[in-house]
């Protein structure tokens, strides 16, 4: 019976996971960007974002996660957020020109620009990212609880590998299409995905600032 109440537990996992991954968004837009230029990038993303949703996961497992439920804090990261966004998806449009042709390494400038500090970026740029977590996330830690802290590290893991595979396989797609279509493509994405940026960026700002006028 605990065998089936485990696998019960991360089949929910993984579909409830899937439900936030598979969702475009800000992290979806960089990951064809870099894609655009490695089909590893994706993964990378996976793990500057990792490096920032365990701490965090690991926070509301121990009661944490209530502070980013109060409105201050939540007017706070989705103006911070979205001011971050907009320098990336400004700083991916001024960049378009520069695109190699796939497979060819970029300039030093374009080295600098790492898929891990990437992932890291968005995922504390992303207010959403944050509030999932502090609610959905947050009952999904709560059914943890009854499997221990073995539990804990099951969701953490399943959770992260969704990510993971989901980006890497994004990444991959992007630069194998690249290779395929030319630099004419890989230059409409980046600035596809610079407007994206720029897009969530303001509707993160615009819904903060309603918070705050009521």
């Amino acid at each position: 019976m605990a065998t089936v109440n485990i696998i019960s537990f991360v089949a929910t996992v993984v579909m409830i996971s899937l439900s936030g991954v598979l969702m475009p968004g800000p992290v979806t837009a960089v990951t064809l960007a870099k894609g655009s230029r490695s089909p590893h990038a994706g993964a990378w993303v996976a793990i500057g974002h990792g490096a920032m949703e365990f701490p965090l996961m690991a926070l509301i497992y121990f009661g944490v996660g209530a502070l980013f439920s109060i409105a201050p804090v939540k007017v706070g990261i989705g103006i911070a957020g979205g001011l971050i966004l907009l320098w990336m998806g400004i700083g991916m449009l001024k960049d378009y020109k520069k695109v190699e042709a796939p497979g060819q390494d970029p300039n030093p400038e374009q080295k600098s620009r790492s898929p891990f500090v990437s992932g890291l970026l968005l995922s504390l740029a992303n207010p959403y990212f944050l509030i999932w977590w502090a609610t959905a996330g947050a009952a999904l830690i709560g059914q943890s609880f009854k499997f221990g802290l073995a539990g804990f590290f099951i969701l953490a893991v399943c959770h992260w590998l969704c990510d993971f595979l989901w980006l890497y396989f994004l990444s991959a797609l992007s630069f194998h299409g690249g290779k395929f279509f030319g630099r004419k493509l890989q230059q409409a994405v980046f600035i596809i995905c610079g407007l994206t940026l720029i897009y969530f960026s303001g509707y993160f700002v615009v819904n903060a600032v309603m918070t705050i006028t009521g």
